[in-house]
C-alpha cells in the first residue's frame, strides 16, 4: 500500500494543483482533499470531503481513511467566500489546533507538512539584512495573517514535542506569485497605480507557485539520501527586487505618499473591496524582508526553478501592460537622455565659443 495523503484547503488554486500533482505520484495510493466549500476546479481522481477543520469531524476523517500524511495548506491571508477576516482567523488558528489535535490522536499519521510564511519574521526598521530560520523577529507581527502564522507555528512546535514519532516540516514561503496568484500582494501589484511609502524602496523576495508545488511534493515524502525534510525552512527564489524595480517591470506608476496617508489609503481600499491593503503589508512595503535559503538548498535539497526576478516576470506577463508599459517607459527615458545630451553638448559648445572670444 502506498501513502494516504490528506490535503486541506483544496478549494483554492494552490491546493487543487497540489492534489492533481500528488495523484500522479506512484508512491501515493489515495489522496483526500478537504475544505469547507466545494472547489470549482477539478481535483482529478482525488476524493473530496466537504468538512470544516474547525470541527471535530476532521478526526473521524483521519481515522476512517487511515491517513498517514497530512499537508496543511488551509492557512491563508484572504477569505474564501463569506466571513471575512474573522472566519479566516478562526480557520487559520482554531482550525489548525483542531487538525493537530486530531493528528495527535491518530496512530497512523507519520508525516505532517505545514504551509507557513516568511511574514512570521515581521518587517521593521531594525531588522537584520537577511533572516535565517533561527533569527528572532525584532518586532512580532501585531495582527493579521502574519500573527496567525506565528500562532500556528507555536502550536506545531507543541505538536512536534508531543508526537516526536511524526516527521514535521514547516515551509516558510516568501511572497507567492505567478499567473494564478491570488494573494493580497498580487492584488496590490494589479492596481493601476501603486501607492508607496515616501522615502522607502524595500527589498522583496518572491517564490513561484510552480516551485511551491514542487517543494510541497518533496516535503510529503521520505527524505532523499543526504537530505532532511523535517524542520523549518525558508523557501524563496534567488535574488531580490526593489519595489521601484517591480513597478517599472509592471509598467505601473507609483505614488509616494507619507506613511499616515498610506495607512488611510489602505483602509479605503479594504473598505471598497479592491484589495486587502493590511497593516502588515504596509510594513512590508516600507521595510521589506529578505530571508536566507541556505538550509533550503543544503539540508532540504531543494533548488527552485525560478529566481525572484523570473517569478515576478512571469507574474507581470499574466497581468498585461500597465499605464506605462516597460518598452514605452524605456523609449521615453532614452528620448529624455538624448535631449539632455544635446542640451549639454550645446552648452559645452557655447562655453567653448565664449572662451575663444575672451582669449581673442
Amino acid at each position: 500500500m502506498g501513502k494516504v495523503v490528506l490535503v486541506t484547503g483544496v478549494a483554492r488554486q494552490l491546493g487543487g494543483r497540489l492534489v492533481r500533482r500528488i495523484l500522479r505520484d506512484p508512491e501515493v495510493h489515495r489522496v483526500i482533499g478537504v475544505d469547507v466549500v466545494r472547489p470549482e476546479h477539478h481535483l482529478g481522481g482525488a476524493e473530496f470531503i466537504q468538512a470544516d477543520i474547525r470541527q471535530p469531524t476532521i478526526g473521524r476523517v483521519l481515522a476512517e481513511h487511515r491517513v498517514d500524511t497530512v499537508v496543511h495548506l488551509d492557512v491563508t491571508g484572504t477569505p474564501l467566500g463569506a466571513g471575512g477576516r474573522t472566519a479566516v482567523k478562526e480557520t487559520n488558528v482554531i482550525g489548525t489546533m483542531q487538525l493537530l489535535g486530531a493528528c495527535q490522536k491518530s496512530p497512523d499519521v507519520r508525516r505532517l507538512v505545514i504551509k507557513s510564511t516568511t511574514s512570521v519574521y515581521g518587517s521593521a526598521s531594525r531588522d537584520p539584512a537577511v533572516f535565517t530560520e533561527t533569527t528572532s523577529p525584532k518586532a512580532l507581527p501585531s495582527g493579521g495573517f502574519a500573527k496567525d502564522s506565528v500562532e500556528v507555528e507555536g502550536y506545531v512546535r507543541g505538536f512536534a514535542r508531543r508526537r516526536p514519532d511524526v516527521a514535521v516540516c514547516v515551509l516558510r514561503f516568501a511572497n507567492i506569485l505567478g499567473p494564478c496568484a491570488d494573494s493580497p500582494l498580487a492584488e496590490f501589484f494589479s492596481l493601476p497605480v501603486l501607492p508607496t511609502v515616501f522615502g522607502y524602496d524595500p527589498r522583496l523576495q518572491f517564490v513561484h507557485e510552480d516551485d511551491v508545488i514542487d517543494v510541497l511534493t518533496l516535503a510529503l515524502h521520505e527524505p532523499r539520501r543526504g537530505t532532511l525534510n523535517s524542520g523549518t525552512f525558508n523557501i524563496a527564489g534567488d535574488g531580490v527586487l526593489l519595489l521601484s524595480q517591480c513597478s517599472r517591470r509592471l509598467g505601473r506608476p507609483t505614488v509616494p505618499v507619507l506613511l499616515p496617508a498610506v495607512t488611510w489609503i489602505g483602509s479605503a481600499l479594504r473598505t471598497v473591496g479592491i484589495t486587502d491593503f493590511s497593516p502588515e503589508q504596509i510594513r512590508l512595503l516600507t521595510h521589506g524582508r529578505v530571508v536566507s535559503t541556505v538550509q533550503m538548498r543544503e539540508t532540504l535539497g531543494f533548488e527552485p526553478k525560478f529566481t525572484t526576478a523570473e517569478t515576478f516576470a512571469d507574474f507581470a506577463r499574466s497581468r498585461g501592460a500597465g499605464l506605462l508599459p516597460p518598452h514605452t517607459l524605456v523609449r521615453a527615458v532614452d528620448q529624455v537622455a538624448e535631449s539632455l545630451g544635446a542640451l549639454v553638448a550645446r552648452g559645452d559648445g557655447s562655453r567653448a565659443h565664449r572662451a575663444r572670444g575672451d582669449v581673442g
